[in-house]
C-alpha cells in the first residue's frame, strides 16, 4: 500500500504528502471504491457492485464500472468526468487525467468493447479512447486526443482523430 502513496506522490508535485492523498485525492477514493465493487462483481453479486459504483460516482465524480479490470498503481489525478467502462483492462503505473473516457463505440470484439491500456501510460486531459482498441505499454496519450485505433509501445498519440507520433 505505501508503495501505491509513494507511486502517486512522484507522478504528481503537487502531492504534499501521503496523508494529503489518502484525505484529499478523489482518484484515490475511487479506485479504493472500485476494488471493492469489483470483488462483488466477481462474486456475482453484480447489484452490489453497481451500487457502490453508482455512490462512488456521487461522491467523487469518477465512474469506474465495477466489472473493468485496474491494475496496481492507477493514478487519476483530478478525476472529475473521468469514465471507464465495464471492460476496460488498464495496466500497471497508469496515469489519467480528468475528463478521459475509456468508453464504447457499440462494436464488440469477444465480447469486448473498451479500450486495454497497457502499463506505464498517460492519458491527457480530455482524451477520448472509444471501442476495443489496445494502447501499448509506455504510451503517452495527448489531451483531447479522440483515440479509435491500437498505439503500439513507446508511441504519442495526440489530434482528433489520434494520429500516432515517434516515441518518448
Amino acid at each position: 500500500m505505501q508503495a501505491y502513496f509513494q507511486s502517486i506522490k512522484d507522478r504528481d508535485p503537487a502531492a504534499r504528502s501521503i496523508l494529503a492523498i489518502i484525505l484529499f485525492y478523489p482518484g484515490v477514493h475511487a479506485v479504493f471504491w472500485h476494488h471493492i465493487a469489483h470483488w462483488f462483481w466477481n462474486h456475482s453479486c453484480y447489484m452490489i457492485g453497481l451500487l457502490i459504483s453508482f455512490y462512488t460516482r456521487m461522491l467523487t465524480g469518477i465512474e469506474i464500472h465495477p466489472q473493468a479490470a485496474i491494475g496496481r498503481r492507477l493514478f487519476i489525478d483530478h478525476g472529475v468526468g473521468v469514465v471507464i467502462g465495464a471492460t476496460a483492462i488498464i495496466g500497471d503505473d497508469v496515469t489519467i487525467y480528468h475528463g478521459v473516457t475509456l468508453g464504447g463505440q457499440g462494436s464488440s470484439i469477444a465480447g469486448r468493447r473498451h479500450p486495454s491500456i497497457g502499463n506505464s501510460v498517460m492519458i491527457g486531459a480530455g482524451a477520448k479512447l472509444l471501442g476495443p482498441i489496445t494502447v501499448g505499454n509506455h504510451v503517452k496519450i495527448g489531451a483531447n486526443a479522440v483515440v479509435l485505433q491500437d498505439i503500439p509501445n513507446h508511441k504519442i498519440a495526440v489530434g482528433i482523430p489520434a494520429k500516432i507520433k515517434s516515441g518518448e
